[in-house]
This record gives C-alpha cells, sequence and structure tokens, in this order.
C-alpha cells in the first residue's frame, strides 16, 4: 500500500507504508514560468498504474513506475478562452466500468462557481471534454465519486451554500440534471444556534468547509456528516433502483418531466460534539471511520490590558501611558477526534 501525500508541498511523493515507511518516487509539476507547484486533487485509475494531478485549468498525468515530470492534459484551450473546464481542478474521480487506458472514463470538477463545472473525459482526455454534467448548484466541487458497484452513478459534494448536499447522476442518459440529491443537513439547528451565540461572527462557518462523504464498496450505501455533529448513511441501492427501473426498460431513457428527487437519510445519529468533516467505509468489514473538527474565531473575545509604560511598536514610534493592547486569541474546536462505528446489525 502507498500514500501520496501533496499538502504543502510542491513535490508529489509515493510513500510505501506499513513496512518500510520510505520514500519511493517524487513526481513535480512544472508550469510555463518553470515553477514547481502542488496539485489541489489528484487520483490513481482503477489499475493503479497512473496518476492524475489536478491544478489551475490543467491536469498533470503521471506514469506511476516513472518518477519526475508528466504529461499535461489542458482543460480549457487557454487561459482567455471561454470553452472547456475553466479554474482549479479540486476533485477527479475514475469510474470502474473501464479499466483500460483506451477506455478510461474519468470526472473532473472546479472550484468556479458556475452551474457546468463538472466534467468527463475518456482514454487519455486530450480529445477534451466528451461532455459537460448539468444541473448542480453554482459552487466549487470540493468531491466527485463513482459508484463501485453501478459505475455510471457519479456523486459530487459542493462548498458554500451547496454544503452538507451530494448531488448523484446517472451519466448513461440524464446528465442535464442531477438524479437524486441526497440532504444530509441537520433537521434543527440547536447546535449551531448555540456555537453562534458563543462566537458570534462565526455565522457563516460551515459554508467553506471542505464535508466528504463515501459510498461503501458494494454501491448500497452513502455516508456522510454534518456541522451539528451527525453521521447520516442513505440507502442509495434502494433509491437510485427503483428510479432506474423506468428507465432501464427504456434503453437508458428517463421520462422528460422526471424531477430531482431529494432524499433525507435513512438513518441519522450524533456522532460528535463538531462538524464531521469526514466519514470512510472499511472495504471488507460493516465499519465506518468518521473524523470531526472545525475552527472557531471568536473576534469579540479579546484579551484587552492597558499598560502605563510607553509601547513601541514595530516601526519605532512611541505611544503614550494608557495604551489599550488587544490580544486576539487563535481559533478554538469543540471535538477534534477519529472515531469508528460498528455498523454490523446485532446477532
Amino acid at each position: 500500500m502507498y500514500l501520496v501525500p501533496f499538502l504543502n508541498e510542491v513535490l508529489v511523493n509515493l510513500t510505501q507504508l506499513f513496512s518500510t515507511g520510505k520514500l519511493r518516487a517524487s513526481y513535480r509539476i512544472v508550469d510555463h514560468r518553470e515553477r514547481q507547484i502542488a496539485p489541489h486533487s489528484l487520483a490513481f485509475t482503477s489499475n493503479g498504474q497512473r496518476l492524475y494531478c489536478g491544478f489551475e485549468d490543467a491536469i498533470e498525468v503521471f506514469d506511476v513506475g516513472y518518477p519526475g515530470e508528466g504529461t499535461r492534459l489542458h482543460t480549457t484551450p487557454s487561459k482567455k478562452s471561454k470553452d472547456g473546464l475553466k479554474g482549479i481542478i479540486s476533485a477527479l474521480a475514475f469510474s470502474n466500468y473501464h479499466s483500460t487506458t483506451d477506455e478510461l472514463l474519468f470526472a473532473a470538477g472546479s472550484l468556479t462557481p458556475v452551474s457546468g463545472n463538472i466534467a468527463l473525459f475518456s482514454g487519455d482526455g486530450e480529445k477534451g471534454p466528451l461532455m459537460f454534467v448539468g444541473g448542480g448548484p453554482r459552487a466549487g466541487v470540493t468531491q466527485l465519486q463513482f459508484n463501485h458497484y453501478r459505475p455510471y452513478m457519479l456523486y459530487a459534494a459542493y462548498r458554500g451554500n451547496a454544503s452538507g448536499l451530494v448531488y448523484s447522476w446517472d451519466i448513461r442518459s440524464r446528465i442535464d440534471d442531477p438524479l437524486v440529491i441526497y440532504d444530509s443537513r441537520p433537521e434543527s439547528d440547536a447546535l449551531q444556534g448555540v456555537i453562534e451565540a458563543e462566537h458570534p461572527t462565526s455565522s457563516n462557518w460551515a459554508k467553506n468547509q471542505k464535508l466528504r462523504f463515501d459510498v461503501d464498496i458494494r454501491g448500497r450505501y452513502l455516508g456522510s456528516g454534518n456541522w451539528a455533529g451527525e453521521v447520516t448513511l442513505f440507502d442509495v441501492e434502494t433509491v437510485e433502483a427503483t428510479l432506474t427501473q423506468n428507465a432501464d426498460s427504456m434503453d437508458g431513457g428517463y421520462e422528460e418531466d422526471l424531477t430531482t428527487l431529494t432524499v433525507p437519510p435513512t438513518l441519522r445519529f450524533n456522532g460528535h460534539q463538531d462538524t464531521v468533516a469526514s466519514v470512510a467505509f472499511q472495504p471488507w468489514r460493516a465499519e465506518l471511520l468518521t473524523v470531526s473538527g472545525s475552527r472557531h474565531f471568536d473576534l469579540d473575545d479579546e484579551d484587552s490590558s492597558e499598560d502605563e509604560d510607553l509601547v513601541e511598536d514595530g516601526l519605532g514610534q512611541a505611544f503614550g501611558e494608557g495604551v489599550v493592547k488587544r490580544n486576539k486569541k487563535g481559533p478554538t474546536v469543540l471535538d477534534n477526534s477519529i472515531k469508528l462505528w460498528n455498523m454490523a446489525p446485532p446477532i
């Protein structure tokens, strides 16, 4: 098993886990000014032979067996062009339906807040986007994932006003509008009201935090969290089977008047005392991992003190007596923890 850390790093490093922990390879992205830049997203192909890294207006493709520089895939013809996928490529996902390089199918999402900021590519992507996925919110994409068992189902998470919502599309035919929206937002604003009362300047504290979801390997459940500390589970298999039953009988087509369905969670429980930022299913056991934590800023709560002596600032200017010094406090975290949940039914 290998790990590819890239946060706050210019080089993309491939590190071997469990046995040695040694650095196995490094991959670099060089821009037109010959500067090394860090990617904003990355994903392995289904066979693990290639590594795709997204950054502004482009995707760098590396052959895992050959460290160094890779092949650049431009998602837009030019900086001034309005065509293609514009902005920072913030999310990448590969469909398990195709495994070879020639038949490769992957999705890329951008942080540009427009409705058509998700595109589908095939093969090596040199021919540009196959199609754009529409009907999403005007917000930046934070995560993309295909269903493992039904590889034609694509899920997307966003930041901003769409935080807490997971959109899904059937890319076989219905790409102009989402098929289902899974709503993991809290039922009540009780905890949010308490937090806002204690932190009056943090009214939009949950809007830009990434909330990462996951789909189990059987493609049955989708798990997510929200800013009220809740863990939510959706039975996507039942929902999608009901909606796609008629589509299969119509050769993959949906009724024109079919509206997007908003689905509440099948199961909801309080797991943490702060934002549940990420969930992950254990592939071969009925277990769920959840991670919580969020930074809360309290700008009104500042330490003030009067100094009778002269206070000299960084420019060498002296101030008189009775100067009030304000020490701003750093962000606080209500609950910063990792929990492992047993999701198996009782015997």
